[in-house]
């Protein structure tokens, strides 16, 4: 057997038990057992905050990997958004195409839609959900309007700012419904 192929097989061997290893350290518990005591009701009314330290990727030993900051809230890493709030702008741009919808940044694009009566003109949004809490100053949104002139070409035309107050409003009407209805539902 030649030098060459011992080292391919010695190489195989180590990844074979590398990737074996990975596999069986996945299997076992998310919480180390030390930690356990930190999930108790009491322990967590006692240290309120402390409890979820052992949420990290490292457990309570270390802080977690931190990619993104911290949010307001001090949850570190933590990228969601309102749902009523999410719900009720997809609920409201439903009629037009979407180009990209992004739950975890709380962002939703449209494709350019034409309405049926006004062919030659055309409108794209861009909703971008700012928070957690369900409030007005929670939501951005951007209209953008296109006329298509006599030779075919799209050029960008002014919106008037009543737009995007109107579907603004349209989406936190949504939103309010969404969110009674949840309430409402619960007791």
């Amino acid at each position: 057997m030649s030098s060459q192929t011992q080292g391919m097989m010695f190489s195989k061997t180590w990844l074979t038990v590398g990737l074996l290893t990975a596999f069986l350290a996945g299997c076992g518990s998310d919480k180390a057992p030390s930690d356990s005591y930190r999930t108790s009701p009491d322990y967590r009314a006692q240290n309120p905050g402390e409890a979820d330290k052992s949420d990290t990727m490292f457990g309570g030993v270390v802080p977690g990997i931190n990619l993104f900051g911290s949010d307001k809230e001090g949850r570190d890493g933590a990228v969601a958004v309102n749902a009523f709030l999410w719900r009720a702008a997809l609920d409201t741009a439903a009629f037009m195409p979407l180009a990209s919808a992004d739950p975890f940044g709380g962002v939703i694009i449209t494709d350019w839609y034409a309405p049926p009566e006004t062919p030659d003109e055309r409108f794209k949004i861009n909703v971008y959900i700012l928070g957690r809490t369900l409030r007005a100053d929670g939501l951005k949104v951007s209209v953008f309007r296109q006329m298509q002139d006599p030779q075919g070409r799209w050029t960008d035309a002014a919106v008037g700012a009543d737009v995007t107050t109107e579907f603004e409003n349209a989406v936190l009407s949504r939103a309010r419904q969404l969110r009674l209805q949840a309430v409402s539902e619960t007791n």
